[in-house]
């Protein structure tokens, strides 16, 4: 079996799927390796470093025309009908990262976490590069310089990232979530949980995820936010529901409230945002205040990020392949393993997934 890694073509991307160092990995399980030239050149993995590595460089059409699987960051629809065999024909077995599954057994598979990690350290970057003002306190000849008030609303993977970031640059933090039980997390950081009086017990799923709420308990959460944001230099949102538009958490009201001066960084920016002035990949400057709307952080710190998924992606083709490895001459799908099925996104040209099928309609083709 042969494994490809084309560069990626959705604007602005840099990552890439698979770095040099992971491709030993596929070859010891069997595996060739054939990557597109360049795939790697904008995260800092020239196509010298795949040669060295035992992969073969192809150009595009060589790539999608002789390779079984294909290792993408994100997946451009038109690439579909250069898979090896025709989608009308056959039929492709599509796999995302994305529904991976939040269990102990698929953490190191985990991509959302991964990027999430780096969204977060990136977004505070971003502030603190966008404020007029640093973030420590300095205790200087010239007077004292108070440190910057930065406020983390979700606190996730990426708000956790946020919180260690921003108190390494010296800022003072505090935090929200929906979720009393990250409390003692946001604490640990050396951050402050800010408390607000809501009925939050059915606010977590499952897989740990926020759950949506109703629009009366968003109202009275940004009555209660109102003061935070305005005493604020920096306000991050992450706050993300699975297959839901984001919740608007920050309305213009409270921007209006803010500082000159001070900054919005939109975490969530690329499902709409949580602030209400947000445009995805824009900056707004409202008042004084500036909004950013990153839609892809980890683009932006590419060599890490294709590190980070590399990882992830290849834990999860070991996953697939089995203890046989390569040497099966197709992958065999377990789908009783909670990994395997939960990720399957199509197969024989249907949508299998259940959540995805139903946000696209009952019987969707793939």
């Amino acid at each position: 079996m042969r494994v490809g890694v084309p560069r990626e073509t959705w604007p602005g991307e840099n990552r890439v799927a698979l770095i040099p160092s992971a491709i030993a990995i596929l070859k010891k399980a069997g595996l060739d390796v054939v990557v597109e030239q360049d795939a790697g050149a904008a995260a800092g993995f020239p196509s010298s470093t795949y040669t060295a590595a035992g992969a073969t460089v192809s150009p595009r059409a060589e790539v999608f025309s002789t390779a079984d699987i294909i290792l993408q960051v994100r997946s451009v629809p038109p690439e579909a009908g250069r898979l090896r065999r025709a989608l009308a024909q056959v039929g492709v077995t599509a796999f995302s990262m994305e529904l991976m599954p939040r269990i102990t057994r698929a953490q190191s598979m985990d991509a959302l976490s991964s990027m999430a990690t780096i969204a977060g350290y990136k977004g505070v970057l971003m502030g603190a590069d966008h404020l007029p003002r640093m973030f420590p306190m300095l205790m200087t000849a010239a007077g004292t310089l108070a440190a910057a008030r930065v406020f983390i609303v979700g606190v996730g993977v990426a708000g956790l990232q946020a919180i260690a970031t921003a108190r390494r640059l010296g800022a003072r933090v505090e935090a929200y979530d929906v979720r009393p039980a990250v409390k003692e997390q946001v604490q640990s950081l050396g951050a402050r949980f800010v408390e607000m009086p809501l009925e939050t017990a059915d606010s977590e799923d499952k897989g740990g995820y926020a759950k949506a709420q109703d629009e009366s308990f968003y109202r009275r959460q940004r009555e209660l936010m109102l003061k935070v944001v305005a005493g604020s230099d920096v306000v991050i949102t992450t706050a993300l529901i699975p297959g839901q538009k984001a919740p608007t958490l920050v309305t213009k009201e409270m921007v209006e409230g803010m500082a000159p001066g001070s900054v919005v960084v939109d975490l969530a920016a690329e499902r709409g945002g949580n602030c209400e002035l947000t445009r995805p990949d824009e900056v707004v400057v409202h008042n004084g205040v500036t909004i950013l709307g990153p839609s892809n952080l980890p683009a932006m710190v590419p060599n890490h990020a294709s590190q980070m998924y590399s990882k992830n992606i290849t834990t999860f083709l070991s996953h697939l392949l089995g203890k046989d490895g390569g040497t099966k001459a197709a992958l065999e799908l377990d789908l009783s393993d909670e990994i395997t099925r939960e990720t399957l996104l199509t197969r024989d040209g249907d949508v299998v997934h259940a959540r995805v099928k139903d946000l696209l309609g009952a019987g969707t083709r793939a």
